[in-house]
């Protein structure tokens, strides 16, 4: 499904979300680990931004300039990001919308945080500008990724002003934000904040996600049948998946330690050597947040593989077995589960490979088994298949095929 005209908003952030001008070394956009030929994802357990070339599992290091690591977490999906429910996002929900803050969100950033986001959505767009995995570059790349290293990312000279002032610099871009934002036309300079504004309401259209075939039952217009049916009543009965997957997005939005299995370099601070990743309990400190993740909405999860915080399973069946019983199913996970392309002298298997590390996801995700048939997973499976939107997979857009850059876009 394509839109002729959409709104200049839109339009803009559609071209800034496929161009790479926005990265360090302006080789990586959005679209590089968010592309819809991979469910808006990567297609990939833990990805390769910087110093990788290529599209999803076929993505390499670049001899020329190799990454100094995978990007930690699995790239999450972007559907219905735009829905007012969503109030917290990432894995770990570092950014959340807090109204008591000046700028009506609370970060890392905290007092810092630049005011002028029009919401988590467009926020969220400050973390993978500013990762020297992602895209701003290593060390000393670059101009971008010198000012994250020196920790100078808002106010004049810092990473946001010089992305910012990239942009203003290619006359399309400048009469484009001219044309959207009044202010801007009046003299006002252009602002990272005015990208990130761009991009969520891009984001926001492109990947709305409301046409499945469990939505036409939720109108009443389709009932589901079959397996599918049956699935559903597991779903919400007997199975306890409606426990956290719930609403019309299939989320709590909420976290929980479900024993996912963590692989790759982990999150750490510079000064510490392990590759564990706390999750939660890296935002708020708090230790009864150990190894929880925020629930992923569940729309188009058949096509948004591989699954988990980590990426741990390429298959979705074998994720639901296991995530209905995971403490036994970290002991037998097996690591040709995971797809990750290679990357020399990575240490993949330092958590999964440590008893005592995987003694504590364990620990953090005890919970009831539930027990289900073969055919009652099947049944799961294809309920799962009913949020599938095949429109919303495609991109009501689509991928444009030049940016204002000239640089090259990731097809």
């Amino acid at each position: 499904m394509y839109v002729a005209t959409p709104e200049p908003e839109v339009a803009l952030g559609r071209l800034l979300f496929w161009d790479p001008v926005l990265s360090g070394n302006r080789n990586i956009s959005c679209g590089t680990c968010h592309n819809p030929r991979f469910g808006t994802g990567d297609g990939v357990s833990l990805g390769l931004g910087e110093g990788g070339v290529g599209l999803g599992p076929e993505r390499r290091p670049d001899p020329r300039n190799l990454p100094e690591q995978r990007i930690p977490r699995n790239a999450p999906a972007l559907f219905n990001l735009g829905a007012r429910e969503f109030t917290v996002l990432f894995h770990d929900g570092r950014i959340e919308a807090d109204p008591a803050r000046a700028s009506g969100l609370r970060t890392p950033l905290e007092d810092d945080m630049t005011l002028g986001f029009s919401g988590v959505l467009s926020a969220q767009t400050m973390f993978p500008v500013l990762s020297g995995d992602e895209m701003a570059g290593h060390y000393s790349e670059n101009e971008v990724s010198r000012a994250v290293r020196l920790g100078r990312i808002t106010g004049e000279g810092g990473a946001w002003d010089l992305i910012s002032d990239r942009v203003a610099a290619i006359p399309d871009y400048a009469a484009r934000f001219a044309q959207v934002y009044p202010d801007i036309a009046a003299g006002r300079d252009i602002a990272f904040t005015d990208i990130s504004n761009a991009i969520a309401a891009f984001v926001a259209f492109e990947w709305r996600s409301d046409g499945s075939a469990f939505d036409a039952h939720l109108r009443g217009t389709a009932p589901l049948q079959g397996a599918a049916a049956a699935g559903m009543d597991l779903f919400y009965g007997k199975a306890g998946c409606s426990d956290c997957h719930s609403g019309p997005f299939l989320t709590d939005h909420d976290f929980h330690a479900m024993g996912a299995p963590q692989l790759g370099p982990g999150k750490a601070a510079r000064f510490e050597d392990h590759a564990r990743d706390l999750g939660r309990m890296r935002v708020t400190g708090d230790p009864a947040d150990a190894y929880a993740f925020r629930t992923p909405s569940l729309r188009n999860v058949a096509a948004t593989g591989p699954w988990g915080h980590g990426g741990g399973h390429a298959d979705l069946r074998a994720f639901v077995v296991d995530h209905l019983d995971p403490v036994p199913a970290l002991e037998r996970w097996n690591r040709q589960a995971a797809v990750l392309p290679p990357l020399d002298g990575a240490r993949d298997w330092r958590v999964m490979d440590d008893a005592a590390e995987r003694a504590a996801i364990a620990a953090a995700a005890a919970r009831p088994a539930v027990a289900l048939s073969g055919e009652e997973i099947d049944a799961l499976i294809a309920f799962l298949d009913s949020l599938t939107d095949r429109a919303a997979l495609d991109g009501r857009l689509g991928i444009p095929e030049t940016v204002p850059s000239g640089l090259p876009v990731d097809r």
